[in-house]
């Protein structure tokens, strides 16, 4: 591990006392052809991609470029990374920093996935609260856009975080941590990367656990509707994956914690039949790549994602949507969307329907209520999608959704800042960070800005 000492997790400001001149810095900068986001249906707006492998020249980029935005592993969908004049990549700031084992704390680098930071904590007995779907995930991108994992109990992977080290927009270096910082804090998390580069993440871990995952076919909509929460909480995490044809949803993956819920092995699971052999979301892919079934535990990183690392995700080729809806209303939701079935589905690979706990994140999701999270992977027609996407709104409209931050939508700006409360505490601080909208690119001034 290098750098090993802990994120300091107070309200300080740190800045450097000497800067050297940008032009003598060495990390890497390649002008070259643009970039393509993870599924290849975004191709960013500048070739000119920073590669910094320290503090220092994180700092110097951010203190001369004019205007710039800071790039993950470049998993969004939509141009919420983008930039027309500067992207800087966490890429190379990839480590874990240290770990407290009586604290039960983990400090690591932004940029690291947790498919690399979940074998480490294994090793040295911890695991996380939850992962998502995708391990392939760099912790700065997830927690920034409020990228969640799933179960009834379990919050996002934000909300794991207890302490940030960010640098500004100035090069100078602030700490924020959940204890000191509160109001701060809350709204720096989830900050759409409107605050600056985060460079260290302190989150909070626990002892290792293993997971046994289970799946069924064919679940009866009737059962949904009578049993959602009953359903919805079988497991630690459940993922309900609907093609809306038919009145049946497709698969339901139990993914139990060992040792604290009840294993889902029996042959038949409210009217859903055991499945007989492993699967993957989209039926007719091959199950190669998603994570182990059949109920046969296995370590928490194992399980938890659909889809194990070393392999290309979900379809990979795809477009993703995803609307929050507070879980009261859930049903109510799942049946608006149902009446657009038949539009929906030749264009859709696979709909999951799982739920989130609410946070007090000021820009997530699910801030101050428990959420269910109907998403989209859909084929990559893109005009037929946009075409969609404002009547599957419409159909939503009265349960006040609010969409994945880093996913497609195309939601009023007006409409989706009437969801966030705290939306003008958060663009205070925003200005705070960044006084001359150095950050500002053209989907925050439409969306939670305009």
């Amino acid at each position: 591990m290098k750098r090993k000492r802990f994120i300091q997790l107070g309200s300080t400001l740190a800045a450097t006392s000497f800067l050297t001149p940008l032009s003598s810095m060495t990390f890497t900068s390649e002008p070259q052809e643009r970039l393509k986001n993870w599924s290849g249906n975004l191709t960013y707006s500048t070739g000119n991609v920073r590669y910094p492998k320290s503090l220092t020249e994180i700092q110097q980029t951010l203190k001369f470029e004019p205007k710039l935005r800071v790039l993950g592993t470049r998993h969004c969908f939509n141009t919420i990374a983008d930039s027309k004049d500067n992207l800087v990549c966490s890429r190379d700031f990839n480590q874990v920093v240290s770990i407290d084992t009586k604290a039960h704390t983990v400090t690591v680098e932004g940029g690291i996935k947790y498919g690399e930071l979940a074998p480490y904590l294994q090793q040295h007995g911890f695991a996380l609260h939850n992962l998502a779907s995708l391990p392939h995930i760099s912790v700065a991108g997830s927690i920034t856009t409020a990228t969640h994992g799933s179960g009834i109990k379990n919050g996002n992977l934000a909300s794991a975080v207890l302490g940030l080290e960010i640098v500004r927009a100035d090069g100078s270096v602030v700490h924020l941590s959940r204890e000191q910082d509160s109001e701060k804090f809350k709204a720096a998390v989830v900050g759409l990367g409107a605050l600056g580069f985060i460079t260290k993440v302190t989150l909070a871990i626990q002892p290792t656990y293993d997971v046994a995952q289970n799946v069924f076919l064919g679940l009866p909509m009737s059962q949904l509707k009578e049993h959602f929460v009953d359903i919805m909480s079988a497991g630690y995490s459940v993922s309900l994956f609907h093609d809306w044809k038919g009145d049946r949803i497709s698969e339901v993956w139990i993914k139990s914690r060992i040792g604290t819920d009840k294993l889902q092995s029996q042959p038949e699971f409210y009217g859903a039949k055991a499945a007989t052999k492993s699967l993957h979301p989209i039926m007719d892919h091959s199950a190669e790549s998603s994570t182990e079934q059949m109920g046969i535990p296995g370590p928490w990183f194992e399980r938890l994602p659909h889809f194990k690392m070393g392999f290309t995700p979900s379809s990979g080729k795809e477009l993703q949507t995803e609307y929050f809806v507070p879980i009261g209303r859930a049903v109510e939701a799942i049946e608006a969307v149902s009446r657009l079935g038949k539009q929906i589905n030749p264009h859709l690979f696979i709909t999951e329907i799982r739920t989130i706990a609410a946070d007090d994140l000021w820009m997530s999701p699910c801030h101050n209520q428990t959420s269910v999270a109907i998403h989209f992977t859909w084929k990559q027609e893109t005009d037929a999608v946009l075409q969609l996407l404002p009547q599957i709104e419409n159909e939503l409209a009265r349960f006040n959704p609010r969409p994945h931050w880093g996913k497609i939508f195309t939601m009023a700006p007006k409409i989706l800042q009437s969801r966030y409360e705290r939306l003008d505490d958060f663009k205070k601080l925003a200005a705070e960070f960044d006084p001359q909208g150095k950050f500002r690119n053209e989907f925050l001034e439409h969306n939670p800005y305009s």
